[in-house]
């Protein structure tokens, strides 16, 4: 117990100088021309020092936050609204994808051809199955993308036993603990196995979450780029290493979120039942609008 102790409190320490270290010396990791740089970036995408490094920033963050509560309240809009303004644009993937879908349908029923070719200025074409299999990125951009803005407009689904019979204050103390319990938890698992997930898709030879540091410099000899072009059908959609990067995306967005609705329902519970959706951005349809005359 001693130990484990001992070592989150030496790597909570350290996260500093790691911090410290990334930002004087953007190179050592953002230069991709540099396979060294490149593994480094892959190593420490899903590392322990990671994790302590934000934590650290948020433990500092959230003790700003606790000391001023106008900058929590500042965080909680800055991160809700990113959530929006992202689920906002994605959901349009959704109008793209029943328009191709509409296209599709009638290329291939009017014009029997087995080629479709789209583009502004610069034409792509591809048979008809790619664009079909293609459809399933979309579907994919909207799930990943418009989890967290759902989550801030109250769209998902809560299974409620005895939630609903709570007092005000004791709800906020079930959605940090749930927050903290479930939710960011999972969405660290989710990012941790996504992210190498991802990378055996983009370069070669593969790389996993067992690799230290010393075996990936060594892999860095003869790294190269292999990014996945493999459809599963003939001629169908070859880019699936979109939905990898989705995965981590989704896992970024609903971790962010998560800090949101934690410091949301802190704030909610320190300033009482008045504050409740205090800055809520929520869309509300022309019909639900209450009359202005």
């Amino acid at each position: 117990m001693i130990d484990a102790i001992a070592w989150f409190f030496t790597n909570l320490g350290l996260a500093a100088y790691n911090i410290l270290y990334a930002i004087t010396h953007p190179t050592a990791w953002l230069n991709w021309g540099d396979p060294q740089a490149l593994l480094t970036f892959v190593y420490y995408g899903a590392s322990v020092e990671l994790f302590f490094a934000t934590l650290l920033i948020v433990l500092v963050l959230t003790a700003v936050g606790v000391w001023r509560r106008n900058f929590m309240w500042g965080m909680v809009r800055g991160l809700e609204g990113f959530s929006n303004f992202t689920g906002r644009l994605f959901a349009w993937a959704g109008l793209l994808m029943v328009l191709q879908q509409v296209v599709i349908v009638f290329v291939q029923r009017i014009f029997a051809t087995t080629h479709l070719t789209f583009g502004i200025g610069t034409a792509t074409t591809f048979e008809i199955s790619w664009w079909a299999e293609e459809l399933k990125l979309y579907n994919a951009m909207v799930v990943c993308m418009c989890c967290a803005y759902t989550f801030v407009q109250g769209g998902h689904v809560r299974v409620d036993l005895f939630y609903a019979s709570m007092s005000f204050r004791t709800k906020r103390l079930m959605d940090m603990a749930g927050t903290m319990l479930f939710m960011i938890p999972s969405m660290l698992i989710i990012w941790f196995y996504s992210w190498f997930f991802l990378w055996r898709h983009l370069i070669t030879p593969k790389v996993s979450a067992s690799d230290t540091f010393d075996r990936l410099m060594a892999k860095s000899r003869v790294v190269r780029w292999n990014v996945e072009t493999i459809a599963f059908s003939p001629n169908g959609f070859n880019a699936y290493f979109l939905f990898k990067v989705l995965m981590v995306a989704f896992a970024f967005m609903m971790l962010l979120q998560a800090l949101a609705f934690l410091y949301r329902s802190y704030l909610e519970y320190s300033e009482g039942p008045e504050s409740e959706a205090k800055y809520l951005d929520k869309d509300v349809l022309d019909s639900d609008a209450v009359p202005t005359h």
